[in-house]
């Protein structure tokens, strides 16, 4: 049976907060996005910081409002830099969220992300299904860092992993599945487009950082930052013409238009 979670009340209450509060995002983040990453952090109300060096990533994480580690572009230094800021956010209390890119693609990239999730108490992970299966010892296929299959039940994924590393799941898709280990929340905001820019998932990560800054309840936190991500890209594809290029540009304008402005109808979140 569904529950009786109020979505567009709870953001609503959330982006105030936000504005009021401009919590410092601290992104460790791959390079191919981080100017969007940036720009989205900003629109929503919060501030951005993207500091991967080793000499000042501990010091930077445990003043931060959120932590968002996305290992989209992996190198030596970035791992270690990924481990220092997520042990030392632990140490703060300040809420990490994961984005496990290509897990599952290539032997390094799955070793670092199972590193990293057996080091670090993650709040959030999110990812597509075939990252998500990965870290939950569940066989997927997954090319590059898009996913092609999984085997297995997505909810059931999300829940295993959840309950396994004591943090919120959500695996993103068509609907995005959110779980704690004990509930879950299906997000059903969003639109194609957003599979045809290069970034949007990384964006949709850090609306989670963003949120989890506002505090506890985390499964909603991470289940309204993707709603309020998705229902962007809605408003975002209704002003581009359908066009990828006129998409982007209109991403961000409609993430600045529902946090500012708070125009949230359309929210669909369900809780089971």
């Amino acid at each position: 049976m569904a529950g009786s979670f109020n979505a567009e009340g709870f953001l609503k209450q959330r982006l105030e907060w936000i504005e009021s509060h401009k919590p410092l995002v601290h992104h460790i983040t791959n390079y191919v996005v981080m100017n969007e990453t940036a720009n989205a952090t900003l629109c929503l109300g919060a501030l951005p910081v993207m500091a991967h060096a080793t000499e000042e990533v501990e010091e930077m994480a445990s003043q931060a409002g959120a932590l968002v580690i996305n290992m989209g572009t992996p190198y030596p230094d970035l791992e270690v830099a990924m481990l220092a800021a997520g042990k030392a956010a632990n140490r703060a209390g300040v809420p990490v969220v994961f984005d496990p890119v290509g897990a599952g693609a290539t032997a390094y990239r799955t070793r670092i992300a199972r590193q990293l999730v057996e080091e670090v108490r993650f709040t959030a992970i999110r990812g597509n299904a075939a990252e998500m299966a990965v870290l939950a010892g569940v066989e997927a296929e997954i090319r590059g860092v898009d996913s092609l299959s999984v085997a297995g039940d997505v909810e059931d994924i999300a829940s295993r992993l959840a309950q396994s590393l004591g943090c919120v799941a959500a695996v993103t898709g068509e609907v995005d599945v959110v779980s704690d280990g004990a509930r879950v929340a299906r997000v059903f905001n969003g639109h194609p487009l957003l599979g045809k820019v290069t970034g949007t998932g990384c964006m949709a990560t850090t609306a989670i950082g963003v949120l989890l800054a506002s505090g506890e309840p985390y499964l909603e936190a991470t289940a309204g930052g993707l709603a309020l991500f998705g229902l962007a890209g809605e408003k975002a594809a209704g002003a581009s013409g359908g066009l990828p290029g006129s998409f982007h540009l209109e991403l961000y304008n409609a993430l600045y238009i529902v946090s500012t402005g708070r125009k949230l109808k359309g929210i669909r979140v369900e809780m089971v």
